[in-house]
């Protein structure tokens, strides 16, 4: 699998999953209803029936426990997820505060400022306009003109505590379909995940995202992936697709943007209308690809440079062919975004480069994105 399109509506774009970082045990959150008092149902039925009827009523008690869970959740943190519609296209967003501010996708505003937002809990759709978009994290924010005295805020969790097989509630608007809820796990965390500009989509290099099996479609993009402890883990952002299906979607493999990245933008954005520290690395020029004698990609070349930018200060120019960045070999702009996605602003690291004929190494200390 190598290649992921967006959850916006009626859009696809492309992905590439890179490298995974797995953090933390594996957690199962199931749970269950165990009496405080008296017998217990499970050893009642042994004690009636034997092993094989007290394993069923375990496991059935085991199932309720489970699917009230589940509808606690949906309960608690459906009223927190909304549908964001501009004049071409819809997605999702979650209540991120009583003043009617909204955490959503980048992709999902694209060039749109003002916005119709629908409240899973009913009534006529309100109105809103754009605080700021900040597409290398594929992040935005809108705000309600008239937040009505209901709206419920979501919970933000803390996503370093996330586990794999943690179980998770994807909640949105999937094609268009209000209000809807999948099941599925944590499966990974940690994942370096680059989107395509086809479709709408940023093209952003996006770092530590949440893997799960939750089915993310077309329209849940900017939704919340949910804990069974009432939390939104994640923004659920893409669903992968397997090149050799051609547009079909590989099935149990979608990202979501990590909650506390999620935190760090939206509270820089509404603090300050724009991401003053956005914690990614960057060289502070802008680049392309470039080919080889064969064609094949062979480096990004600096087409301009920020003054007093990382790589200005190192001695780096325009014309200047970036081939390797620390140990990471560079043959595309993805590959220089997510050799970038590694590393944190202030981080000394060798950049490898040509200047006509010569091959030169210079160390960069990394500005912010």
């Amino acid at each position: 699998m190598s290649r992921s399109h967006s959850a916006r509506s009626r859009s696809t774009r492309t992905a590439l999953a890179g490298a995974a970082g797995l953090s933390g045990a594996a957690l199962l959150l199931v749970s269950g209803c165990t009496p405080t008092t008296g017998a217990s149902p499970v050893s009642d039925a042994a004690s009636a029936s034997g092993p094989a009827e007290a394993a069923a009523a375990q496991a059935d008690t085991s199932a309720q426990g489970l699917q009230s869970a589940y509808q606690q959740t949906v309960k608690a943190v459906l009223p927190s997820v909304v549908q964001i519609t501009t004049s071409q296209d819809l997605g999702s967003g979650v209540v991120y505060d009583s003043k009617g501010d909204i955490v959503t996708n980048a992709h999902v505003v694209g060039d749109a400022k003002n916005f119709q937002v629908s409240l899973a809990t009913g009534g006529k759709p309100l109105a809103a306009t754009l605080v700021s978009s900040f597409p290398a994290n594929d992040l935005a924010v809108v705000r309600l003109s008239s937040p009505p005295k209901s709206l419920k805020p979501a919970s933000f969790a803390d996503t370093s505590k996330v586990g794999v097989g943690e179980l998770v509630l994807a909640m949105g608007n999937p094609l268009g379909l209000s209000s809807s809820v999948t099941e599925g796990i944590v499966s990974a965390t940690g994942r370096t995940v680059s989107e395509g500009e086809s479709g709408g989509g940023t093209g952003a290099t996006i770092p530590d995202m949440v893997q799960t099996s939750a089915a993310i479609n077309p329209g849940n993009s900017g939704g919340a992936l949910v804990s069974l402890d009432n939390q939104v883990i994640g923004i659920p952002t893409l669903a992968a697709t397997d090149p050799q299906l051609g547009s079909g979607a590989a099935p149990g493999i979608g990202f979501a943007i990590p909650s506390s990245t999620v935190k760090r933008i939206a509270d820089q954005i509404i603090e300050h209308g724009k991401v003053t520290d956005s914690g990614r690395a960057a060289l502070g020029v802008t680049v392309r690809g470039v080919v080889g004698e064969n064609f094949q990609p062979a480096g990004v070349a600096i087409v301009t440079e920020e003054k007093n930018g990382a790589a200005a200060k190192a001695g780096l120019k325009a014309g200047d062919v970036i081939t390797r960045v620390g140990n990471t070999q560079i043959t595309t702009v993805q590959s220089l975004s997510e050799a970038l996605a590694a590393l944190r602003p202030g981080d000394k690291t060798k950049v490898t480069y040509t200047r006509g004929t010569s091959t030169k190494t210079a160390e960069v200390t990394l500005g912010s994105l």
